[in-house]
């Protein structure tokens, strides 16, 4: 058991995840001399950090996203200096293929939020998209753009050097305990329970991904999130995946993909997005059946407008299939904060498959809301409050959650 007299920390964080490890790390960078207590039932980044694509994608339609996705660009060379190790990150680019006249509207609005952040980006021809990317069939391409700055990484790496950096900056993570409730006098959260007792702390952060409503439940939080599976697939490797291609970002399709070690990572929005009740997923995911089939049968639903950029699809291998759960949004907006008439409680929740590209915004932003700074990015359009009174363990609000991934086109 953890042997601290009176006040355990000043912060305790509830998950050892990507946005659990990231705030520790800020929260101990900026706040040196704090103590700050990060509690993980499993292991470090083991959910769905671990089986992330991992698409650091910087610029996207919702304009809100963005610092926070550039904070996470410039956090990666600073964790690698800390160590003198390399992340590996792949800056190798977005490649967006419009292949109608909505989607085309879309991309120009895009790259005009490109210049709008000063980031560099191109339109290009088919065949210059062709020849980045040999895989793809052009044929139907009306407009291309190329955003060269764009990149991805391997995400259990990034989740745990900010783990590993936040125990260098003094900070004490505890695997293999897991926390059972909150504590609380009246309307202000003191502390929590967990299989090493109580402890206490000034401010309490809760972290734990797909399982945040469950907690946010007994301080009479409505959480506005769900857990929807997110699937992929990487392909046998073959000289059509050069290791050096963009991401590419097909809208038209409903899907994305990169390289991966010679190989093709390929995922896709299915037309039925599979969730489940926060309460009801085990606590360890590892041998959880996402899908008895390996996702063929919605690979099946949607292969024929995949097949018209991606005609390899019909005949190469496949590998490896990947799930894991993401926490979604009627909107596909974060749902994250503090929630109102809740003290000392914060909630760094509602990743919408984007919690790789904006951890480290998400990670700054806690930190500085646990130390009582102001928050440096604007979070209006991720209120916890913004859907007004949610049953988050109803069937209803679940398949609206689920419905609103099968609407994204985004990477």
């Amino acid at each position: 058991m953890l042997q601290i007299s009176g006040k355990d920390a000043d912060v305790i964080i509830i998950g050892g995840g990507l946005f659990g490890c990231a705030i520790a790390y800020y929260y101990t960078r900026n706040n040196p001399g704090k103590k700050i207590l990060v509690l993980e039932r499993n292991e470090l980044c083991n959910a769905a950090t671990s089986r992330a694509a991992a698409l650091i994608t910087k610029i996207r339609a919702k304009k809100h996203f963005i610092p926070l996705s550039i904070e996470t660009y410039k956090v990666i060379p600073e964790l690698e200096k800390l160590f003198g190790e390399s992340m590996h990150v792949q800056y190798a680019g977005v490649l967006h293929i419009a292949s109608s006249q909505e989607r085309v509207t879309d991309l120009d609005a895009l790259m005009q939020t490109a210049s709008e952040f000063n980031e560099p980006a191109d339109y290009i021809t088919a065949s210059q998209a062709s020849q980045l990317s040999p895989w793809l069939k052009t044929d139907e391409i009306e407009k291309a753009g190329f955003i060269p700055g764009e990149a991805y990484c391997d995400p259990y790496l990034l989740g745990t050097f900010f783990g590993r950096s936040a125990v260098k900056q003094g900070a004490i993570i505890k695997q293999g305990l897991e926390v059972f409730n909150l504590l609380a006098d009246k309307n202000t959260v003191t502390g929590v329970e967990c299989s090493e007792g109580k402890l206490y702390a000034d401010k309490i952060i809760i972290a734990s991904g797909a399982w945040a409503p469950v907690l946010a439940a007994q301080a009479g939080i409505g959480l506005p999130m769900a857990p929807v599976r997110s699937q992929y697939w990487i392909t046998e490797r073959h000289d059509m995946f050069p290791g050096n291609a963009p991401i590419v970002i097909l809208p038209d399709a409903q899907a994305y993909a990169r390289p991966e070690s010679g190989s093709l990572l390929f995922g896709i929005r299915e037309k039925r997005s599979f969730y489940a009740s926060p309460g009801k997923i085990p606590a360890d995911i590892s041998n959880f059946s996402f899908s008895p089939d390996r996702g063929m049968h919605d690979l099946s639903e949607v292969i024929e407008n995949l097949a018209r950029f991606f005609p390899a699809v019909y005949d190469i291998g496949l590998k490896y299939y990947i799930a894991g759960f993401s926490a979604y949004t009627p909107d596909n907006n974060l749902s994250m904060g503090i929630p109102a008439g809740v003290n000392n409680l914060l909630l760094a929740t509602g990743c919408v498959g984007a919690g790789i590209s904006v951890c480290g915004g998400v990670g700054l932003a806690f930190a500085e809301l646990a130390a009582g700074k102001p928050n440096p990015f604007d979070f209006s359009h991720f209120s916890i409050e913004r859907f007004g009174k949610i049953d988050a363990f109803s069937e209803e609000w679940l398949e609206r959650c689920a419905a609103a991934r099968g609407m994204k086109r985004s990477g």
